[in-house]
């Protein structure tokens, strides 16, 4: 503004050059603390175990199942946010998928050592099956193995879900045919012949078992099939 007088122009306190100014400082400042905030929000959300709260994740859909189990049971048992769940795992489906994942890397990993194990196949295929029995009359629930629940349930009209549990069969054979081949070539398995049918068997066998325990908890019955399964290895 010029003044009567004819003098240079005079800006007065708090005006447009000033706001500018201090609008361009408050902008930025804005900016790097809501970049401040988000990772610190990110960082929040991430303070946990993911291989934990994805244990607990399966546990939940292997004694409920996949429909019966909400996000509510998810996080609440999992003890984790929405949020966090969406971010780290994707939505129900894709925390189903890992879930199975889970259980065949912890549950699968526990059948392999033992029949990888030194010494008598036979006995180590009785060890196994016998501790199938002794887990299934354990467990109160009744739960039974996740991934043929995951059949039975989801298989059928899921292609991801039918994937893992294929291969989570494939895998298992392999390992019983493995065991096999070593006790044929050690001599204790000197009848049997076709060992790629066996291995096949005995998975068929396993899991039977385990379903079987679903239905009945007398031992009796569970240690008649044990019996004649592995009556083929004499």
């Amino acid at each position: 503004m010029i003044n009567q007088r004819g003098s240079s122009p005079t800006v007065r306190e708090g005006s447009a050059p000033e706001a500018l100014g201090s609008s361009i400082l408050d902008c930025s400042f804005q900016n790097e603390y809501k970049s401040y905030r988000d990772k610190r929000q990110m960082a929040r959300h991430r303070e946990f175990d993911r291989d934990e709260v994805l244990h607990k994740a399966m546990e939940v859909f292997w004694s409920r199942g996949y429909s019966a189990a909400s996000i509510q049971d998810l996080v609440k048992h999992m003890g984790i946010n929405r949020q966090s769940l969406y971010d780290t795992f994707g939505d129900k489906h894709a925390l189903y998928l890992q879930a199975l994942d889970r259980y065949r890397e912890v549950e699968g990993r526990k059948v392999f050592d033992l029949l990888e194990r030194p010494g008598s196949v036979k006995k180590t295929l009785r060890l196994l099956f016998e501790g199938v029995i002794e887990k299934a009359l354990c467990d109160r629930q009744r739960r039974g193995c996740f991934m043929g629940n995951a059949v039975s349930e989801l298989a059928g009209r899921c292609k991801e879900t039918a994937a893992r549990t294929a291969r989570n069969m494939t895998t298992t054979e392999a390992a019983f045919y493995r065991t096999l081949l070593r006790g044929k070539n050690e001599g204790e398995l000197k009848h049997v012949r076709d060992l790629r049918a066996v291995a096949r068997f005995l998975y068929s066998s396993m899991q039977g078992l385990v379903l079987t325990a679903k239905a009945t908890q007398d031992r009796k019955t569970l240690e008649d099939v044990v019996k004649v399964t592995l009556s083929v290895l004499d």
